[in-house]
């Protein structure tokens, strides 16, 4: 008797419920998140305050908002390396403008949001151009603005510090837009959680950014791109306008994160910034990007500027050394990049 031949097509079989969840990118974030809040429970006594709810989410904030476009950007198989100083050239493009003209704040938030497109915008355009590497375009713009941000204002003011605009026209309402702060649950028993706006920005931007990347055909260029440019561009997708608008968004965010750090201390440093940009990136590597791009997850690069909150006010509560902080998260991007890579196989594999 003739052994009956099966015609089913495993290739189009679903995949059992491990697989889908191994596949979304943002699961071992998760995993990471619940890990390290079990562990700073335990050892810092300090860490379980309600109270501190605020300041861990307002700390991953200044990571998150950045790290929502940036794994985007990695998605769409590219990198910025200037992410991080152009923060700070935002703030003090804004801060000088309406100082050195006298102009009203707003103005001078406006003027800082064209100079922040116009860097984003100038990158995908150089990188299309050019044909090299983003790591070596945006390499080259890193240190431009890095030495802009020390050499403008020296030059203007002899100062490696921006001017204090809290006396200036303009500068209330615009810190009620992009610094304030708001007290939840306050009693006579609890002092309350305090919400900076800045928290509510980046859940904007990741809720936004996780639609658009999930639901809409911008969000399936953003993969194609990122997964294999010929063939996408092959295929009709627009790849050079998906990645000037990446760039683009790469620079919005960032002028939405220099107006927060300008309007909350009415100043900013000339050298803030510099090595944020690899916070960004490891976030979104934990979050379950991949640096070929094509595979990531905006949800999970949240979770990883979330990771990152918790660990940097954990450590101080547990008394530990806070120079530990780089070397942990460098630890943290290598053994990410290899689970990442693990779950992937095991989801292809179901």
């Amino acid at each position: 008797m003739s052994a009956a031949v099966s015609t089913t097509d495993t290739r189009t079989a679903p995949k059992s419920p491990i697989a889908a969840l191994l596949g979304k990118p943002e699961v071992g974030a998760l995993i990471g998140a619940i890990a390290i809040c079990v562990l700073f429970l335990s050892v810092a006594p300090a860490f379980r305050g309600l109270a501190n709810v605020g300041t861990i989410l307002y700390q991953a904030s200044a990571i998150g908002i950045m790290s929502v476009p940036v794994a985007l950007l990695m998605i769409g198989g590219e990198f910025d390396l200037s992410a991080g100083v152009a923060v700070t050239s935002s703030a003090l493009a804004a801060s000088m403008l309406a100082w050195e003209f006298n102009f009203n704040v707003w103005v001078g938030i406006l003027l800082a949001l064209a100079i922040s497109l116009a860097v984003g915008f100038a990158n995908g355009w150089l990188l299309h151009r050019t044909r090299l590497p983003s790591f070596l375009v945006t390499l080259g713009t890193y240190f431009v603005l890095q030495g802009a941000n020390l050499a403008v204002p020296r030059l203007i003011d002899n100062n490696v510090t921006s001017p204090k605009i809290d006396d200036m026209a303009g500068f209330d309402s615009a810190h009620a837009v992009f610094a304030s702060s708001h007290t939840f649950f306050k009693s006579d028993s609890f002092e309350g959680v305090t919400i900076n706006v800045s928290v509510l920005f980046w859940v904007a931007l990741t809720v936004v950014a996780a639609v658009v990347l999930t639901r809409t055909r911008a969000g399936n260029w953003i993969f194609a791109s990122g997964g294999d440019a010929e063939a996408a561009r092959a295929s009709g997708v627009p790849v050079v306008r998906t990645k000037i608008g990446l760039f683009l968004f790469v620079g919005f965010c960032a002028w939405l994160l220099g107006m927060h750090t300008l309007l909350n201390f009415a100043t900013v440093q000339s050298n803030q910034g510099v090595g944020n940009e690899f916070i960004y990136i490891i976030a979104a590597v934990v979050g379950g990007c991949l640096l070929t791009g094509g595979f990531g997850s905006v949800i999970g690069a949240s979770i990883g500027a979330l990771i990152y909150g918790m660990t940097n006010l954990g450590i101080t509560y547990a008394g530990w050394n806070v120079d530990w902080l780089k070397t942990f998260l460098g630890i943290m991007l290598v053994l990410a990049t290899l689970i990442n890579m693990w779950v992937r196989r095991q989801a292809e594999r179901r």
